[in-house]
This record gives structure tokens, C-alpha cells and sequence, in this order.
């Protein structure tokens, strides 16, 4: 039977992300996986996609609090829960809310490592973003996400990707929360319904990829050989896809060592196999 490997959260949106071995799901989806980002001076999200050298910032949680670490600068922290900041106008993509400023200090910081004038803001407890309704319930929610919860990918489609197209990358290009073991090769691509320690989780949708799986995660820089092959082997419609979308339909918690039911299965997706 398929079973959880790796878990992995990501607090600020398109920074370096934690694995834990056991973690609580909450409403947006794991505790802490993107309530955070960064904008520039017009609210909107920054990532790796405009700045690379955000693959370069370490993270780590230590007593409460989410450590920063980037070569050349002190370290610094600040408290998972977050003090009462302003609100200003944020924008993910289509979306556009509100987000609770952080600190000032912060914002020097990332500011000076990133080269770069940008704001760290905290998805606010009181705001819903609902998750696109044509793939969701109207009560699925998600925090600063490109738009879904979670990201489920197994090792055996990173094993067969890597051996189709020559390459030796791992899992940290595709920022996925999930990582399955013990099933074939996009098997993940078929299944619409699963269940793990008790928590119902629906695969609505495929993840098309933009140009971060391409960076190097550990120099920043980009390798066009990676959407290269993605395209030769994982294109549909003009979009490149690597892993499902998922969203979950309880609250709860997941270990590394779960058991991985697959409830209901239909046509891959995309319809590649």
C-alpha cells in the first residue's frame, strides 16, 4: 500500500521548506505551510520565479519561532504567532486580499539579502481566501498557496521523470508537501479520492509548472534543461505538469509511515498515460 515518506512545509511562500515527520492539518492546509510572503512595494507576491536567490534562504523552526539563515548575513527569527500588524493590499496571482505586516527589521533583512525592496506579510487568521470553485467546495480555503492546499507527488514519478530525461533532480524542485511512496510511476495521476490516518483528501486537478523547478535549489541558478524535458515528457495543452493538487476535508494530524488509501481512481490527469 502507498505511504507518506516525506512531509514538507513551506512558511514563507517560495522560500526553502521544512520536512517534519508528523504535522497538524488545519483549514488552509498544513500548520504554517505559506501564511507567509513576501511582496514588493505594490503588494504583489514575490518568488523564486523573480528572484532567485530566495532558494538560498534557509528556514528552520526552532522554540516557537521560524529561523532565517542566508550566507553572508546574521541569522534572524521571528515568532510563529505572528504580533497584530497593519494591513495593506496584497495579490496572488488573481487574488487579491489583505495582508498583516510583520517588521520593519524583517524587511531590512530580506531587503539587503535579497537585493531587492520587499514587505514580509502574514496571511491574517480572520481572512478567507477560498480555493477556485470550479475545482473546490465553497468552504476550502487555502493561506498564500498559488491557489490549493496541498501538493502530492510520489518518489516513483521523480525516479522515471529523472530517468526519461537524464537528469538527477530531487524532490525539493517541485515544492510538494506530500511525497508517496510504494506505487508506480504517476500513479498519483489517476487518483481522485484518498485517505490518510482517518483524513479524506480530494485530487481535483494537476499541477502545471512554472520555471522554479529549473532552479537549483542549492546555487539559485536556473537550468533550462529541466523544462526542457518536462515538455518532452510531462506537456499538455501547452503546460508542463509534475504532481496533484489536493485539498483536504477535515482537520487533523499525518506522520511519515501512513498508510495511503486510494478511494476512487478515474483517467490520468493530465491525460498523458
Amino acid at each position: 500500500m502507498p505511504a507518506v515518506s516525506q512531509i514538507i512545509i513551506y512558511p514563507i511562500k517560495s522560500l526553502p521548506g521544512i520536512s517534519v515527520n508528523q504535522w497538524p492539518l488545519v483549514k488552509t492546509g498544513l500548520l504554517y505551510d505559506r501564511c507567509w510572503m513576501l511582496v514588493d512595494a505594490q503588494g504583489e507576491f514575490l518568488s523564486q520565479r523573480r528572484l532567485s536567490k530566495m532558494a538560498l534562504i534557509q528556514t528552520q523552526i526552532k522554540d516557537d519561532h521560524l529561523w532565517l539563515q542566508a550566507e553572508g548575513y546574521h541569522p534572524i527569527s521571528m515568532p510563529l504567532l505572528p504580533a497584530n500588524g497593519a494591513l495593506i493590499d496584497i495579490k496572488v496571482w488573481e487574488y487579491s486580499g489583505q495582508g498583516q505586516t510583520v517588521s520593519e527589521s524583517l524587511n531590512h533583512w530580506f531587503s539587503q539579502v535579497l537585493d531587492h525592496p520587499c514587505q514580509l506579510v502574514y496571511h491574517p487568521d480572520q481572512q478567507t481566501r477560498q480555493v477556485d470553485p470550479d475545482y473546490a467546495f465553497n468552504t476550502d480555503q487555502t493561506a498564500y498557496s498559488d491557489g490549493f492546499p496541498l501538493l502530492i507527488a510520489s518518489e516513483a514519478s521523480l525516479a522515471d521523470f529523472n530517468h526519461k530525461s537524464g537528469l538527477n533532480l530531487d524532490m525539493r524542485r517541485f515544492r510538494t508537501n506530500l511525497v508517496v511512496t510504494e506505487c508506480g510511476a504517476f500513479a498519483e495521476d489517476r487518483w481522485r479520492k484518498i485517505r490518510i490516518n482517518g483524513i479524506n483528501f480530494r485530487l481535483p486537478k494537476p499541477c502545471s509548472r512554472c520555471a522554479i523547478p529549473s532552479i537549483d535549489p542549492d546555487s539559485g541558478e536556473s537550468q533550462k534543461a529541466v523544462l526542457t524535458a518536462l515538455a518532452n515528457w510531462r506537456k499538455h495543452n501547452n503546460k508542463v505538469y509534475f504532481g496533484q493538487n489536493a485539498i483536504h476535508d477535515s482537520l487533523g494530524s499525518i506522520s511519515v509511515g501512513d498508510n495511503v488509501e486510494i478511494l476512487s481512481e478515474a483517467e490520468p490527469q493530465p491525460p498523458l498515460a
